[in-house]
């Protein structure tokens, strides 16, 4: 697989995690959780998991090279918001977009040099 595709799939993480986050921002957690709307625009986006996925089957060493990525978690929660395999906790979906999601996107223009040198 080309490091092209790769750039795309993280720059499309990227892209998701910075979405989720601009959807909450300057919303209380009572807000989020009364406003349907910002909860299924959040969810959407944070289903970054189809890429995440390509990144760990397509180009398992980079993953496994970029270990501090919760390529797992974010393989995961896709997974259980897209099949509803139990409904989803919006404390859980809150807590990601306040704590994992910026932390993710302080890492990833690391992990995209990375690749971009490659």
């Amino acid at each position: 697989m080309s490091e092209h595709r790769l750039l795309d799939y993280l720059d499309h993480i990227q892209q998701a995690a910075t979405d989720a986050c601009g959807f909450v921002e300057g919303l209380t957690k009572e807000e989020f959780l009364e406003d349907k709307r910002t909860q299924q625009a959040v969810i959407m986006s944070i289903i970054i998991g189809e890429a995440v996925t390509k990144v760990m089957d397509g180009y398992a060493e980079f993953a496994q090279a970029h270990g501090q990525v919760p390529w797992r978690s974010m393989r995961g929660m896709r997974n259980r918001i897209a099949h509803g395999y139990f409904d989803t906790n919006l404390d859980v979906v809150w807590e990601t977009v306040q704590t994992a999601l910026p932390k993710l996107l302080k890492q990833l223009p690391t992990v995209r040099q990375d690749a971009e040198a490659k």
